[in-house]
């Protein structure tokens, strides 16, 4: 392993690209659950939906990469990627800004400031979610650029709308609106599949 101790520090908050790869596709999205665990081994946690795909590619293979995305991150990026992964999808396919980690892996590198390889040692059924414990096996600094959070994201990354503000509940994981004055407390989102608890007020 030639692992950079440094890109552990940069997990402390952001968004991150996990991607995962069975057989000949890799996959991938954006995801806010990266945290570390512990220093001693180096190991994090990764909080999955299982309506999303690249979730059963872990479950099957074991294995994930996480991109920390920084704030010189392109919107088209994000939108590249999305806060979904599709089961009919290539999220790599055309996608030169990446390289392959030992682990047979891609992994973003434009407008990334670290990564990270991992193997899963446990799994924790969070009911919607899996909670995945995993070694960083593998990992690299890119560039000190600080990490891009969600509300950076909001406010510098992604394009200001062209239509007049809507008003209602908004997705704090995704952005999606839900128009309505009361958001029904079984709301689940269409885009990342977050429950009502990730919904602000607009």
């Amino acid at each position: 392993m030639n692992m950079d101790k440094k890109a552990m520090y940069a997990l402390t908050y952001g968004l991150f690209v996990v991607t995962a790869r069975e057989g000949d596709k890799d996959n991938g999205c954006i995801t806010n659950t990266v945290g570390q665990v512990t220093t001693t081994p180096n190991r994090i946690s990764l909080a999955v939906n299982k309506a999303n795909y690249t979730h059963d590619m872990i479950v099957r293979t074991g294995l994930f990469n996480v991109s920390i995305l920084s704030e010189d991150a392109s919107f088209d990026t994000f939108r590249h990627f999305g806060f979904q992964s599709g089961r009919d999808t290539d999220k790599f396919a055309g996608f030169t800004d990446c390289a392959r980690a030992e682990n047979g892996l891609s992994y973003v590198t434009a407008g990334v400031n670290a990564w990270l390889s991992a193997k899963v040692v446990q799994t924790i059924d969070l009911g919607t979610h899996t909670l995945f414990i995993a070694d960083v096996t593998d990992g690299g600094v890119l560039t000190d650029v600080p990490a891009a959070t969600y509300a950076y994201y909001q406010a510098h990354i992604k394009p200001a709308p062209t239509q007049p503000a809507k008003t209602g509940w908004r997705c704090k994981i995704c952005g999606y609106i839900y128009e309505g004055e009361t958001l029904p407390p079984d709301f689940i989102c269409p885009i990342c599949k977050h429950g009502a608890d990730d919904f602000e007020k607009i």
